[in-house]
């Protein structure tokens, strides 16, 4: 991913965040390396003076890796994860983890996601515990917060989390934050902060949110036109760059600038619009779902029922996020590069 805005990202003129700037020395682990997020973080973390060292921790290296960066062969649902991973951090006396080993769109695989999210949070969570590891920052999304007729138009985060536990995709992730909060108690000398993103779109990323807008007929449910909100690929990761320059404590919702109806981003993506009553697009979800077919599952009809947007101010004001995009920007970016790839894809299939 290039953007020659993503580097404006290092300083807001005029922005006083409360934030601390992190210590001068540091040696940074990243799970999930290989991720999209861990790709790109690492290849912004590689041009910069600080950290010192970065860790690459995934089962394959990033292709940013560079002059910096160690990359460890690693596997999070291993049961020798924990073990792996307290003799790595000693070893390289990591101070800051960045946690990004979390599946970006939902999965068949439900043990599988289990092994990796909950239960792997608890391997590194305790190979921290056991090392002089004093700062995590973790990925988590806006929809854990669920959408629900109830919600007010932005959800700060002192509103709980009420997605559907019954999802493997949002219950491991819930847990997995319930874990870090523990392991980043007041009194225990450790930061921790988790970074709660927006769906990301952008014209690299690839997710469950960007494939269910790449469809020419775009499921709705009928007489439903929820709120969302798009948050640019550059801008998620430079949200996770200040986290770990920047030494800030606590939960933030990591948001772009303005919402779209859904079905303004719909024909925005140059798509059109399917309603269906919900029972009927329940079903063939389900079905879709089963036949591996669909993105989500039908749970994930809720978001397009009811508001699920988050308030960023938070981020703006501790870590001094400013985003560069906004919901509509982001969306209109994924959409041309998705119309461009479309483009060369007919141009290269045989008449």
């Amino acid at each position: 991913m290039s953007d020659e805005r993503t580097l404006e990202h290092s300083a807001t003129p005029g922005s006083s965040p409360l934030a601390a700037r992190a210590p001068r020395r540091q040696i940074v682990a990243v799970t999930g390396a290989a991720s999209f997020l861990g790709t790109n973080l690492i290849g912004v973390l590689e041009s910069e003076g600080q950290p010192q060292r970065i860790l690459a921790l995934d089962t394959k290296p990033p292709a940013t890796a560079g002059a910096k960066t160690r990359v460890y062969e690693l596997n999070l649902t291993s049961a020798a994860a924990e073990e792996r991973l307290a003799e790595v951090f000693a070893a390289e006396e990591v101070d800051t983890v960045v946690h990004l080993a979390f599946l970006p769109s939902p999965t068949h695989a439900s043990g599988y996601s289990h092994e990796l999210e909950s239960v792997g949070t608890m391997h590194l969570l305790n190979a921290c515990r056991r090392t002089r590891v004093k700062k995590l920052v973790m990925w988590s999304q806006t929809l854990l917060y669920g959408a629900h007729p109830t919600n007010p138009n932005f959800l700060s985060e002192k509103h709980p989390l009420r997605a559907r536990r019954t999802e493997s995709f949002l219950a491991d992730k819930i847990e997995a934050e319930s874990e870090a909060l523990r392991f980043g108690k007041p009194g225990q000398g450790r930061t921790v902060t988790i970074l709660r993103t927006a769906p990301i779109v952008g014209p690299t990323v690839d997710n469950f949110v960007t494939r269910y807008l790449s469809h020419r007929l775009v499921p709705t449910v009928l007489g439903f036109d929820p709120l969302w909100q798009f948050l640019h690929e550059a801008d998620a990761i430079a949200a996770f760059r200040l986290a770990v320059v920047r030494d800030a404590p606590g939960v933030f919702n990591v948001t772009p600038d303005g919402v779209l109806p859904l079905g303004t981003a719909i024909r925005l993506a140059g798509r059109q619009a399917l309603p269906l009553p919900r029972s009927l697009a329940g079903s063939m979800a389900g079905a879709l779902w089963v036949a591996q077919v669909a993105e989500a599952p039908p749970s994930f009809f809720d978001y397009l029922q009811y508001v699920c947007v988050a308030d960023g101010s938070l981020a703006q004001k501790v870590m001094g996020f400013r985003p560069l995009y906004t919901s509509r920007e982001a969306l209109i970016d994924f959409a041309n590069a998705q119309h461009l790839r479309e483009v060369k894809l007919l141009s290269e299939t045989p008449a």
